[in-house]
């Protein structure tokens, strides 16, 4: 398990994360979403003991990430990873196995090769970023590590690239038990994938739980009426948001689904559609309310 307690920490004056509190169970896969400049690459930086915490702790199973056991358990792939002008797949796997001496050789070349058909010898900085995505993601199946932290891991890649990333980490799970931390501005990505989110912004973490029963907290339905509707109309329901054009209306309402049916009922309109809420509305939902609140204060 990893647990996180206290955590604060600023670059100079500019405080990036403040007493964050978390845990993330074993055998699972957590999404990290939240907007631009919202602390979660440097997050997932503290976590893997590149940065290292000026107050509060970051433990596995217990254990610091700066022990030397506990940090080749753990293996992060940053957005914009390094290497230099002369690294090519080949090399890079060989730089890597003197940190991951574990590191599988022919699962990479299976993924580099079979799956993304990478030339093993050109250099990487002649590759598009999705190709180098590619080949560090295809390096981190090979460690197989029971902790893998992932930095906008979608970026660069095609759909079918996706596929079979998402089919991939699933495997690592099953058979390795591994856990997962995923950062994300591709939440649509992350609903039917992660088990769990995390949802930080304006330094601290605003929300947490599973992924489903987020989406499942909200109701989203589309309302035609005989009769004029204002907002007023609504006053008296657990509203998230609300657009009216004339006699139409799409509400958000939060609460249980047969609190809110009866509640919608009760206004007598024409026609009632219910529609799905996914997790992006979710978040957006709890982004804009946290922007109310601030300006209300």
């Amino acid at each position: 398990m990893i647990k996180i307690q206290g955590l604060t920490h600023a670059f100079g004056d500019h405080v990036v994360l403040e007493n964050v509190e978390m845990e993330a169970p074993e055998a699972t896969i957590m999404g990290l979403v939240g907007i631009n400049g919202a602390g979660k690459s440097t997050l997932l930086r503290l976590m893997s003991g590149v940065y290292i915490p000026q107050q509060g702790t970051i433990t596995y199973d217990g254990k610091s990430p700066m022990e030397a056991q506990t940090r080749k358990d753990i293996f992060l792939l940053p957005d914009d990873p390094f290497f230099t002008n002369n690294t090519n797949c080949e090399g890079l796997f060989e730089l890597y196995k003197n940190f991951y001496p574990d590191a599988d050789e022919n699962v990479f070349k299976e993924m580099t090769t079979d799956y993304y058909k990478l030339p093993p010898r050109k250099p990487l900085k002649g590759f598009s970023k999705g190709m180098r995505r590619q080949a560090f993601i295809s390096l981190a199946f090979a460690v197989a590590p029971k902790y893998l932290l992932l930095d906008e891991a979608f970026d660069g890649l095609d759909p079918l690239a996706r596929k079979m990333f998402k089919e991939r980490l699933k495997r690592l799970i099953d058979e390795k038990g591994s856990t997962v931390i995923i950062s994300s501005h591709a939440l649509k990505e992350l609903e039917d994938f992660c088990d769990s989110y995390v949802m930080i912004d304006g330094k601290r973490l605003m929300s947490s739980g599973m992924v489903l029963e987020k989406s499942m907290d909200l109701h989203k339905y589309q309302m035609a009426f005989t009769k004029e509707i204002d907002e007023d109309t609504f006053a008296n329901l657990p509203v998230k948001s609300l657009k009216i054009t004339g006699h139409f209306a799409t509400v958000v309402l939060e609460g249980s689904a047969e609190d809110t049916m009866a509640k919608l009922n009760a206004l007598e309109p024409a026609v009632m559609d219910k529609i799905d809420v996914n997790f992006e509305e979710a978040f957006i939902d709890d982004v804009d309310r946290k922007i109310t609140e601030e300006h209300k204060s």
